[in-house]
């Protein structure tokens, strides 16, 4: 499967949840696309299918193919602790994901385009692979050459939310990833349980 790139509203409505942030659209309709999205009829959903549909909605948040999501969950799998907060402090780690925390880009996709076009440096050096996994202590900055650019200005002019386990230097464009995240300082609403519970079936 390619990476998603159609109508947001669509997807937001689909999980019933404005999974990509605040959008206007999603509000005046907030249930199923489609003649019988509104429906109370709608057929009720197996156990699996809702399982699934969580694991769907949590790719769909952060962009993630399903080989790659996959790959993450094993990963979290083979590491003591809870498994479910596990993957989501992975999937938070990530590059691109990270560059959106900070409020170098407005959006996930646009951090993964902004770290593709390789305008962003991790301690010091040009990463240019949107799922680099970070290390707590790892210096992410802009690029010097990229600091003027509109979109990341425009961003960082509407910065609002901080995170507990990133610092931001305003005046150098430089973030830094003080520790790993705990579940409380992740707002969005995934249960992770029901992913877990997918995957070992």
């Amino acid at each position: 499967m390619a990476r998603y790139t159609g109508p947001k509203t669509k997807i937001a409505r689909k999980f019933k949840d404005p999974i990509y942030g605040p959008d206007k659209a999603f509000e005046k309709k907030n249930y199923g696309p489609g003649m019988h999205g509104n429906s109370k009829r709608r057929k009720k959903l197996s156990e699996y299918g809702i399982q699934l549909q969580e694991k769907q909605k949590a790719k769909y948040t952060y962009g993630i193919l399903e080989k790659q999501f996959k790959n993450i969950f094993h990963k979290a799998s083979r590491k003591k602790g809870v498994t479910g907060e596990i993957l989501l402090q992975l999937i938070e780690m990530r590059l691109d994901n990270v560059v959106y925390r900070l409020g170098i880009a407005p959006s996930r996709s646009a951090g993964r385009q902004l770290v593709s076009h390789r305008h962003i440096t991790v301690n010091g050096s040009v990463v240019n692979i949107p799922s680099y996994e970070l290390k707590v202590g790892d210096v992410i900055a802009v690029r010097e050459k990229s600091k003027s650019l509109e979109s990341i200005q425009d961003s960082l002019s509407v910065r609002r939310n901080t995170y507990p386990w990133l610092e931001w230097d305003s005046n150098l464009l430089t973030g830094k990833f003080v520790s790993l995240p705990t579940r409380e300082d992740i707002p969005e609403n995934i249960k992770e349980q029901l992913i877990v519970e997918l995957y070992s079936k």
